[in-house]
């Protein structure tokens, strides 16, 4: 599972790039695809005692044109420290219209302990107009510590719950009941101020 602060800040740089696109396209008055990538890992414990990392990668074209012969690559995964388990660090899409988002994800798994530092994934796309392929790089993620000493997590006792959640219903419900009877309510304290005077 992610470490819910790196999933933070993953979060908050992408919509700062997010918002940094829109603010600069919405300057520019030339037709051109403007490419935002934003790169996510999520990291599990498998039972054979591995790291599974499922990466993906999500292309959004905030220009106002189409991108052409797009393609992304995340070559910085090491084949020292990981194993390709499912899909590829690659992928082509033939266009990416404007306002149109591609989704990529690949799993790999890890058996050494490290300390990983990730680099962006490029993107490389065509435009129309420009006879050089563009560049774009996704957002980096937070370093990753493989295989790390993590505690335990303290889980909620469903069992305990199930067991004596019963019984602290109605002990409950008593003791309600009790001080509702022993503490005098607003309006008799207020009638008997009255009759007071």
């Amino acid at each position: 599972m992610a470490d819910p602060k790196q999933a933070l800040a993953s979060l908050l740089l992408f919509l700062l790039l997010l918002s940094l696109s829109s603010s600069s396209s919405a300057k520019t008055t030339s037709d051109a695809p403007f490419m935002v990538a934003h790169k996510k890992v999520s990291l599990t414990r498998l039972k054979s005692g591995a790291d599974q990392l499922s990466i993906s990668i999500n292309l959004y074209n905030e220009g106002s044109a189409t991108a052409y012969d797009v393609s992304l690559s995340d070559d910085s995964w090491s084949k020292d420290v990981f194993d390709l388990v499912s899909g590829s660090t690659s992928n082509t899409w033939e266009r990416l219209d404007a306002g149109s988002t591609a989704s990529h994800t690949f799993v790999l798994e890890s058996k050494v302990k490290d300390m990983f530092y990730g680099a962006p994934a490029l993107i490389k796309f065509r435009v129309p107009t420009r006879a050089a392929l563009q560049e774009a790089y996704s957002t980096p993620i937070l370093p990753l510590d493989i295989l790390a000493d993590r505690p335990a997590e303290k889980k909620f006792e469903y069992r305990l719950l199930a067991k004596y959640g019963s019984l602290v219903s109605v002990l409950s419900f008593i003791g309600l009941f009790i001080h509702l009877i022993s503490s005098p309510s607003k309006s008799s304290a207020a009638k008997a101020s009255k009759k007071r005077r």
